[in-house]
């Protein structure tokens, strides 16, 4: 498959092959649902947390006798029904999201999603990403030259350029990762994947094995 290659002014310089290994994998929308949501699993973050009525405080003694008050028999303070009291059914912290997923099928799926990309016209190939003065605005200029400007993009660089990252993290709909670093929710999360020339050979290396 054959990809255009663009510069920084939004010209079409020429056109790359893309590797077969990578970019012409059939998609398997099960296989990849399956590794998004395992992902999204394991990255979450549980905070939120009831306490039973084993938990709280309280309910050492019955509140009033069974029998004789008038009032509904109550056994302790720590029933749910009482403000105070343990909650029913809330959220635990216990949960547990985590799913274990192959290695082979975490790769498998990553490489569904870049060739989909590619073949959706959804993958932005640059010759190369030089920045003068490191600054937000010039990275935004470049952006907006190309065809995922004003889109929800994914930048993936070959190696970790500090000066490319930071002009790049505010720029609105725009995220930025280390090529070798890709994986399935973020390229889900983004519409656009703009590569490098020596990205795709980042990637050819680490999962084209």
């Amino acid at each position: 498959m054959k990809i255009d290659l663009y510069n920084q002014q939004g010209e079409v310089t020429g056109s790359v092959v893309l590797p077969k290994e990578i970019f012409d994998i059939k998609f398997n929308a099960d296989l990849v649902h399956q590794v998004a949501i395992s992902l999204a699993g394991n990255a979450r973050q549980i905070s939120a947390h009831s306490r039973m009525r084993g938990e709280v405080s309280g309910g050492g003694k019955k509140p009033w006798r069974q029998k004789g008050t008038g009032r509904s028999r109550h056994g302790s303070i720590r029933s749910p029904l009482w403000k105070g009291g343990g909650v029913t059914h809330g959220p635990r912290k216990d949960r547990i999201f985590e799913r274990e997923i192959p290695k082979k099928m975490r790769r498998k799926a990553l490489l569904m999603i870049l060739s989909e990309k590619a073949k959706n016209n959804q993958l932005v190939l640059l010759d190369k990403i030089e920045l003068e003065k490191g600054k937000t605005k010039e990275m935004a200029k470049s952006l907006a030259k190309l065809p995922c400007n004003n889109q929800a993009t994914l930048i993936a660089l070959p190696n970790y350029d500090k000066k490319i990252f930071l002009a790049s993290r505010n720029i609105k709909k725009t995220s930025i990762e280390d090529a070798r670093n890709l994986n399935v929710l973020e390229l889900l999360n983004h519409k656009y994947l703009l590569l490098t020339k020596e990205s795709i050979k980042t990637i050819e290396a680490t999962f084209a094995k």
